[in-house]
C-alpha cells in the first residue's frame, strides 16, 4: 500500500476517533438535561429528602458534570459501562446478548438486501429507460416513501394476522434452534430489507450509469462487447467506490436504525433495550447504548472511507 493511501487511511481513523469523543460528550450532555431526577425515579415519590440526598451522593450526582463525564469515559475505555440503575445489573453483561441479537438481525437483512440491490441496479442499467428499469425504479421510489413503522405494521397484518405465516412477535432466546430463530426474525428482517434496499439499488444504478458515459465504455461498445459484459467487466469495477459507500452507510443504518423495527416486533435487541430504559430514565444504560450505536455507525463509515480509498484506481496507481 502506497504512502498517500496510508496517510489518507490514518487521517480517516484519527478523524473517526475525534468524532467518537465529540459524540460521547454530546450523549453525556444530552442525558444530563433530561427532565426528572434520577434518584427520585429510583426511590419513588415517597422517598424522604435524606434518602434522596444519600442516593445522590452515592451515585456521584453531586459532582460537577465534567468530573462525572471523565469518570464515565474512563470506565468505558476500560470496558466498564456501569450498572443499570433500574435493575442493578451490569450493563456490559446485559448488553452482550442483545447486541448479538441486533447484529444477527442486521446481518440477515444485509445478506438479502446487498446482493439483491446490486443485482437490481445492474438490471436497471442493462435495460435503462425500458419497462424493466421503470418498474424497478418505481417500486424503489414507492418503498422509500413508506416509513419503517408503516412497513412493519403491514407485514404484521398480512403475514402474522391475516395469513398467519410468521409470528408477529419476534421472540428469541439463547440456544434457540437456528431455523426457528430465522422464522422468528423473518418479518423484522424483511422490514429492514425493504427500507434499505431501494436506496442501495438507486445509488448502484446511478453510479454505474455515471461510469457508462466514460470513453473506455464507448470503446468497449464499439468493439462489439455485449451490454452485460461491458457493465460487469468495465463499468461495475470502476463504480465500486460509491457503491461501497452507500452499502456501508446502509449497513450502519441496519444496526443503528433498528430501534423502531425492534419495538414494533418486540425483538430483544439493542433498540428495545434502549427504549425500555429511556422510559425508566436509566441514564447509564441510555449513555452506554447510545455510545455503542455511535461507535458502530462511525466505524462502518470509516470502513467505507478506507474501502473507497483502496478501491480508487487513481490512488492505487498515481501518475
Amino acid at each position: 500500500m502506497s504512502s498517500p493511501i496510508l496517510k489518507l487511511v490514518a487521517q480517516r481513523i484519527a478523524l473517526g476517533i475525534l468524532l467518537l469523543l465529540a459524540v460521547s460528550a454530546l450523549i453525556f450532555a444530552g442525558t444530563q438535561v433530561l427532565p426528572g431526577d434520577v434518584a427520585q425515579s429510583i426511590l419513588g415519590q415517597a422517598a424522604t429528602p435524606a434518602a434522596l440526598a444519600n442516593l445522590r451522593a452515592e451515585l456521584g450526582l453531586n459532582d460537577p458534570a465534567y468530573i462525572r463525564y471523565f469518570r464515565w469515559l474512563g470506565g468505558v475505555v476500560t470496558g466498564d459501562l456501569g450498572t443499570a440503575l433500574s435493575s442493578g445489573q451490569d450493563i456490559a453483561t446485559s448488553i452482550g446478548s442483545r447486541l448479538w441479537n441486533t447484529l444477527f438481525l442486521a446481518f440477515c437483512a444485509a445478506l438479502v438486501s446487498v446482493p439483491l440491490a446490486i443485482l437490481l441496479g445492474l438490471l436497471a442499467v442493462r435495460y435503462r429507460n425500458g419497462w424493466v428499469d421503470k418498474l424497478i425504479s418505481g417500486l424503489a421510489l414507492a418503498s422509500t416513501s413508506f416509513p419503517e413503522f408503516f412497513i412493519g405494521y403491514l407485514l404484521v397484518y398480512f403475514f402474522a394476522v391475516k395469513w398467519q405465516i410468521f409470528p408477529g412477535i419476534s421472540t428469541v432466546y439463547e440456544g434457540m434452534p437456528f431455523l426457528e430463530r430465522l422464522q422468528a426474525i423473518a418479518l423484522p428482517a424483511t422490514a429492514l430489507t425493504l427500507v434499505v434496499l431501494a436506496q442501495m439499488m438507486r445509488m448502484t444504478r446511478a453510479a454505474i450509469l455515471n461510469v457508462m458515459q466514460s470513453a473506455y465504455v464507448e470503446t468497449a461498445e464499439l468493439k462489439g462487447l455485449s451490454a452485460f459484459s461491458i457493465i460487469r467487466k468495465h463499468a461495475l469495477p470502476n463504480a465500486v467506490a460509491p457503491i461501497i459507500n452507500v452499502v456501508m452507510l446502509n449497513l450502519a443504518y441496519l444496526v443503528v436504525g433498528v430501534v423502531v423495527v425492534e419495538v414494533i416486533f418486540v425483538y430483544p435487541g439493542m433498540g428495545q433495550y434502549l427504549v425500555d430504559h429511556v422510559a425508566k430514565r436509566d441514564v447509564p444504560v441510555v449513555q452506554a447504548v447510545g455510545l455503542i450505536f455511535a461507535a458502530v455507525y462511525i466505524t462502518l463509515n470509516i470502513v467505507a472511507d478506507v474501502a473507497s480509498i483502496i478501491a480508487n484506481p487513481r490512488l492505487r496507481h498515481p501518475k
